[in-house]
Order: C-alpha cells, then sequence, then structure tokens
C-alpha cells in the first residue's frame, strides 16, 4: 500500500472583476477497497459556501458559491490518499461469457445498456473497420482482446498535449493519429460500445515516480473503464498502456467526457481576457505495510 500526496491547483486570472456563478468541482475520489482518503483539504478563493454531495454516477461532487467580485478565482485542493493495488495476474477466468464477443447476463445489461451506446457517428464505419482489424481468435478472452487494443492504441498513436477544451472524436483521433490523454481514453471508450462493451470514461490523477517515464504525469488525466463478467469495471489507460495500475487515481467516471470537467461554472460580468493556470503533483508521503 503507498500513500500519496495530490496537490491540485486551479486558478483563473481576469482583466476585470467579474462575479460568479456555482461551481461544480470534481476533484475528490471516493473511498473504495482500492482508495482511502486520509485527509483531505480544500483551499478556495474567493470565499463562498461549498455544499458536497454524489451525482447520478456516484461520483463525489462539491458545489461550491464564490462571493463577491474578483479578478481572480482559485481552487487548490490538498489529499492525501493510501493506494492499494489491485493487479490484474495471476487470474484465472472460468466465465465462458468473458469470450468475446462479450455477452451479458440480463441484469447486468439492464444497468448497462446506457455505458453501451456509443455517443458519437461513424456514418462510414471506419472506427469499426479498425477495431474489426484487431481482433484475434474466435474464442479469445475478452481480457486478452482489450489488453490488446490498449497497447496497440499506446503504441500505434502519438501523445500530445492540448491545451484547448473538448475532446477529439474518435475519428479525428483515427485520422490524425495522435491525440492528449482524454482523446485516446475516448477512442477506446466509444470503440468498445461499437464491439458491445460497457465502457466508462475515467479521470484522475496519475503518480509517476519519474515524470518522464510516463504520458500525462503534472495534470489530471484520463483513461477508460470496461466491465467484464467475473471482474466487474477494469482499468485501461491507452495512454501509458496500463491496466489496472496503482498509479491510476481516479476521480470521477461518466458516460461522456463533457461529465467529467475537474471545474465547471459561470462568471457573470465581462472579463476581458481569461488565463488559465492548472498543476497537478502527486508525490509518495510513505510506504505503509498492512500487519500481517
Amino acid at each position: 500500500m503507498a500513500r500519496l500526496r495530490i496537490l491540485h491547483e486551479t486558478r483563473y486570472d481576469y482583466d476585470r472583476p467579474v462575479r460568479f456563478g456555482t461551481h461544480r468541482l470534481l476533484i475528490r475520489p471516493r473511498d473504495s477497497h482500492a482508495l482511502r482518503i486520509v485527509e483531505a483539504s480544500l483551499y478556495v478563493t474567493p470565499p463562498g459556501p461549498t455544499r458536497w454531495t454524489y451525482d447520478a454516477n456516484g461520483n463525489c461532487v462539491c458545489l461550491f458559491s464564490p462571493r463577491g467580485q474578483s479578478t481572480s478565482l482559485s481552487i487548490i485542493s490538498e489529499l492525501i490518499i493510501d493506494r492499494f493495488p489491485a493487479p490484474l495476474s495471476p487470474l484465472r477466468i472460468d466465465n465462458p461469457h468473458t469470450l468475446t464477443p462479450i455477452v451479458y447476463d440480463r441484469e447486468d445489461r439492464a444497468t448497462l445498456a446506457p455505458f453501451m451506446a456509443p455517443v458519437t457517428d461513424d456514418p462510414d464505419a471506419i472506427l469499426l473497420k479498425w477495431l474489426r482489424g484487431l481482433r484475434g481468435r474466435l474464442d479469445e478472452p475478452a481480457l486478452d482482446f482489450l489488453l490488446r487494443v490498449n497497447s496497440v492504441i499506446h503504441q500505434q498513436f502519438d501523445y500530445t498535449t492540448r491545451y484547448e477544451q473538448g475532446v477529439q472524436s474518435p475519428l479525428e483521433t483515427l485520422a490524425s493519429g495522435k491525440g492528449a490523454c482524454r482523446d485516446l481514453a475516448w477512442l477506446m471508450v466509444e470503440g468498445m460500445r461499437r464491439l458491445g462493451y460497457a465502457a466508462l470514461f475515467a479521470t484522475g490523477y496519475l503518480y509517476s515516480p519519474s515524470a518522464s517515464a510516463v504520458r500525462g504525469a503534472g495534470a489530471t488525466h484520463a483513461w477508460c473503464e470496461l466491465f467484464l463478467p467475473d471482474l466487474g469495471w477494469v482499468e485501461f489507460d491507452p495512454t501509458n498502456g496500463l491496466a489496472e495500475s496503482p498509479d491510476l487515481i481516479r476521480v470521477a467516471t461518466t458516460r461522456t467526457p463533457a461529465q467529467a470537467l475537474p471545474v465547471s461554472g459561470a462568471i457573470l460580468g465581462d472579463p476581458g481576457e481569461a488565463r488559465l493556470h492548472v498543476s497537478v503533483d502527486v508525490a509518495l508521503v510513505d510506504t505503509v505495510f498492512e500487519p500481517a
């Protein structure tokens, strides 16, 4: 088990004073068998009331209403967490429904249906043809197939840092052969949905002992989760070729990337030019050993 400190700072600066509407903050993980929050602090400027709740997907949400006027908005989240690794191997899967094509039982399918329907268009089946080219033998386990797709995206697509808002469509990512972590994650999410998998867009933080060794360190990160019988929701990070890695620290899972913005809200007035600064630092505090 590793104990990590996460410092996430978001700051907006404006040319002129503005007022603020309520802001929605998606910056705090939810406790689970894989993660435990030890300490949590939130510092906001200008000050204002906060209210914590959960959204429809069970993500922890803070509603923050800054008071008064200001030429800046600062949101700083500091967390101390314990992260418990959950490796994929060694793993035995006896359920034949985990073979490709995937088959969900009736109850699971009713729950998973919203996450199986693609959101984007593929009128000429370009994405579907690309995916079919990655298929293996007919009796290939679904996990093996997904691990291969995860690796192919990691190896064949260039990683780029994009500062503009929004996510590329899967067809744009396929055509350009490159994308930010959110673009590569969205490519895998929408691609797997077209093959009948339930998939979620995941966002959070990435721990890297060496920032140069992984893509996406130093900022919020995005990957995907896919549901498999016997295994449940399994994490895949096509940006780095990771699967169920303890270095992935999930904050939220959503149906679309638009629902996963770490900070969203409205300003009232004319700000002139607006400047955004975001920084994320994930550092090891200590290695904690549980008693045998």
